[in-house]
């Protein structure tokens, strides 16, 4: 099979097509034909060696996929071969035209959805579902600010948000954007490359503050979240590039939250759970990727230059 393997960090450059020999499932496993294959900002935080948990060199990039399951391990009874799956995670990585993986990281893929959209789901949107309810413990009613609600993660928290009953504030720093956000359930869009927009969160909430910030880019964003959370509010840290000062009065003030997220620190119980609800979502319509490009496996560096662009739109998605 053909996959994309990095031998050194380093730059998008160090990313190269090779061939590898076909995987072969074992007892539990799961071997999918790869129709496409999400990009995610952390698979450039990995390829560059800037996240805490490496893998042993040389390695294939990837955690998002779908496809069609070509074979199964024995005791395999949640999938069967030739099923529309996608793909949570691998042993091996996903940025390749065969996927090895447990079945539990392989969940059926409705007919209403493309390759490329299932594609879109596993990391963006078991990102937002934890951030919402399995960490700020979100509840109908609440105001939820979402930044970054164009990309991949935030359309996915507008969805999800809007579905559960919470009234949802989007930012997005382009027309396009913020059209995109408005179409996929931000009740309010809010310009995040205007100065002091978020001014504008204590007049839409009627004074109170928003109860629950989606936080994409904390080193930039931090400080001033803090200032326009509600009594109780909490800011769940998806993203960061860097360190921040803040002033924690702010949070004594209002009994305010900074809550950290790493789905990689998602127990076996609540992976399952996301899961369940996603596919719920997929299955019923509420959830609806969205892809804004898409790029054959061979441009792999591109898109791991076009994904940390800021004016992102829908997501990334590399075809074998």
């Amino acid at each position: 099979m053909k996959a994309i393997r990095v031998g050194q960090h380093g730059g998008p450059e160090v990313m190269r097509l090779e061939d590898l020999p076909d995987p072969r499932p074992g007892a539990g496993q799961v071997v999918v034909r790869v129709k496409a294959v999400g990009v995610n900002r952390v698979d450039t935080y990995v390829r560059a060696g800037a996240y805490p948990r490496l893998p042993d060199l040389p390695y294939t990039p990837g955690i998002d996929a779908a496809g069609v399951v070509e074979a199964v391990g024995a005791g395999v009874t949640r999938v069967r071969t030739g099923q529309r799956v996608y793909v949570a995670g691998s042993f091996g990585g996903t940025y390749a035209e065969l996927a090895l993986c447990a079945e539990a990281q392989a969940h059926p893929l409705p007919e209403r959805l493309s390759f490329s959209q299932g594609a879109a789901v596993p990391v963006p949107y078991a990102t937002a579902y934890r951030a919402l309810f399995q960490r700020a413990v979100a509840r109908a009613g609440e105001t939820v600010l979402v930044h970054g609600a164009s990309g991949g993660v935030g359309t996915a928290a507008l969805q999800i948000a809007r579905a559960a009953g919470l009234t949802v504030i989007g930012t997005a720093g382009s027309d396009k954007g913020r059209d995109l956000a408005r179409r996929e359930g931000a009740h309010q869009v809010l310009d995040h490359r205007a100065p002091g927009y978020l001014d504008q969160i204590g007049a839409l909430t009627g004074g109170r503050g928003a109860d629950v910030i989606l936080e994409m880019l904390a080193n930039v964003n931090l400080a001033r979240d803090l200032k326009v959370l509600a009594p109780g509010g909490r800011v769940v840290v998806i993203g960061s590039r860097g360190t921040v000062e803040i002033d924690p009065r702010d949070t004594m003030g209002r009994d305010a939250s900074i809550l950290g997220m790493s789905l990689p620190n998602a127990t076996a119980g609540e992976a399952a759970s996301i899961h369940a609800a996603l596919g719920a979502g997929l299955e019923n319509g509420t959830l609806r990727p969205v892809v804004g490009r898409e790029l054959p496996m061979m441009d792999a560096a591109r898109a791991h230059a076009l994904v940390l662009e800021p004016g992102s739109y829908g997501k990334i998605v590399l075809i074998p």
